[in-house]
């Protein structure tokens, strides 16, 4: 058994695509309409058979409280893997990604926390 999809919530598919491809570079991997919505999914571009990002509509009556509730408590919703959490910390706040939590070495890991603007908090960290 292994994951082949996972999902972030999101409050408007359109800007999470900009953000999730052209700032913290996924690509696009699937996009079928599904009502007023899309099946939208995005994987890294080093893995592109690999496990798939649902850009899931947060349309739900409790996604809404839920990720308020978690962004309120500085809770990341989800982690991704990256080489160097100080190099990309650099990268995204160039670009104009704001950061709830800078880079913090924790034991093996070092993290980092970024809002995606759509709604969620998404940790950055690499271990040593």
């Amino acid at each position: 058994m292994r994951i082949n999809l996972a999902s972030v919530l999101v409050d408007d598919q359109d800007k999470a695509l900009r953000f999730y491809t052209e700032v913290l570079g996924f690509v696009k991997k699937t996009e079928v309409p599904i009502g007023e919505d899309r099946w939208l999914t995005v994987v890294s571009p080093d893995d592109p058979d690999g496990t798939e990002l649902v850009l899931e509509p947060d349309g739900h009556p409790a996604a809404k409280p839920f990720k308020q509730a978690l962004v309120e408590d500085g809770i990341p919703y989800t982690s991704f893997a990256v080489d160097d959490v100080h190099a990309e910390f650099a990268r995204l706040s160039g670009l104009g990604v704001r950061f709830t939590q800078e880079p913090v070495e924790m034991g093996p890991v070092t993290v980092a926390v970024l809002d995606d603007t759509c709604g969620n908090l998404i940790q950055i960290a690499h271990q040593k």
